[in-house]
């Protein structure tokens, strides 16, 4: 028998939904680029209900007990003596999300001598210490692409809302006002604005994409270029770094997943060198920015907003600054953790447990680290030993 520990955010506020806003989900056969979405052989729950959260449980506490295993879901994973902390030590597989990361870190991997698997309910295992899982001979998996559109997505929407000045407006509305000045003052179009992201894997490529309509420049920096027939397909403009890049933005969205080379990249030197007036979007990985930075240069005026959906830690203190920052449009970490998305990851999450409890492969699209390397996505998106 193993033990789960699942490390899920906790439900609403008013209690566990009974119902939803939209019954079901439209039907996708698979991602954008051919891949299948995933295959568990069943699942014990309605596509479309609120899985992320602890009464959700990913759907997974029929399929576990009636194997015989134990499952342990909270969202206490912070602080002395946390429920996550005291079930660590004999947990085998330990699922947790990025949304509301449990951090794997060397200490705690030291901690759990019978653990054997870690799954990222999600896309990014950069809460888990890869080296470390990499040392100890643990498997590190996501669910690759299971939420990527639902983030590009997202990134459009904060673009807009800050180009055009939404939240603010809104505010208007909601305070009985009717204050057009006010509105659009920081109010501007989109199209004609030169747009790039920091990556264009999964999520980068699909914001690209879906800018495209908007009649904007795009640009974009990746390790690995793009084919040509992509970049002339969207009229992309490829730069040799980021720091060559960010001068010529009007719009800078950060798609990259953190490592040593991203992490602290938007400093004060990198955001100086961009346009005044310039916005930054960023629903990658918090240290991806220099948090204090963003706030000067909020301040300052240089950037004319930041939009972000990542915070660290996360959830974000109350004092956090970049809560009361002028000119931003913070959200939780929700970008990847839509109804729709969350049927996917928790389909995903139990696929990998089907393939692991059965002795097969775990799908290479989703391994991070195997075999005491790198693997799978992994080796592609992360550095290690450094």
């Amino acid at each position: 028998m193993a033990k789960i520990v699942c490390v899920l955010y906790p439900d609403p506020v008013d209690g566990y939904p009974t119902s939803y806003a939209r019954e079901g989900l439209p039907g996708l056969e698979r991602y954008p680029d051919g891949q299948t979405l995933p295959t568990p052989s069943a699942v014990d729950f309605t596509p479309g209900e609120l899985l992320g959260s602890v009464s959700g449980e990913l759907g997974l506490r029929r399929y576990l007990e009636d194997l015989g295993h134990e499952l342990v879901v909270t969202s206490d994973k912070d602080g002395e003596n946390s429920v996550f902390d005291q079930h660590l030590p004999d947990a085998e597989i330990v699922i947790s999300q990025p949304f509301w990361p449990a951090y794997l870190t060397a200490e705690r991997i030291a901690r759990a001598p019978k653990l054997k698997l870690a799954i990222t309910a999600g896309i990014g295992s950069d809460h888990v210490d890869l080296d470390a899982a990499i040392k100890a001979g643990i498997t590190v998996a996501e669910v690759t692409f299971s939420n990527s559109i639902s983030v590009a997505e997202h990134v459009v929407m904060m673009i807009l809302s800050q180009v055009r000045n939404y939240l603010p407006s809104h505010q208007w509305v909601l305070d009985g006002g009717w204050n057009i000045a006010d509105c659009v003052q920081r109010s501007y179009d989109l199209e004609g604005m030169q747009v790039g992201t920091i990556a264009a894997g999964r999520i980068g490529l699909a914001v690209m994409r879906r800018l495209a309509p908007f009649d904007v420049g795009l640009h974009y920096y990746d390790k690995r270029r793009l084919p040509a027939d992509v970049e002339a397909e969207l009229n992309l403009t490829y730069h040799a770094s980021v720091q060559e890049m960010v001068p010529h933005l009007d719009v800078a969205t950060i798609n990259a997943p953190l490592h040593p080379e991203t992490r602290g990249l938007f400093n004060d030197e990198l955001i100086s060198s961009m346009k005044r007036g310039a916005y930054l979007i960023n629903t990658a990985r918090a240290l991806i920015v220099d948090r204090d930075a963003v706030v000067r240069a909020l301040e300052s005026g240089q950037l004319a907003g930041y939009a972000g959906d990542v915070w660290y830690p996360q959830p974000a203190p109350a004092d956090h600054p970049w809560r009361s920052m002028p000119n931003q449009g913070m959200t939780p970490h929700i970008s990847g953790s839509t109804l729709s998305a969350q049927t996917r990851y928790a389909d995903g999450t139990r696929e990998i447990l089907e393939s692991y409890f059965a002795g097969n492969r775990i799908r290479d699209e989703y391994l991070i680290v195997a075999g005491g390397v790198l693997a799978g996505t992994g080796a592609r998106s992360y550095t290690a030993g450094a």
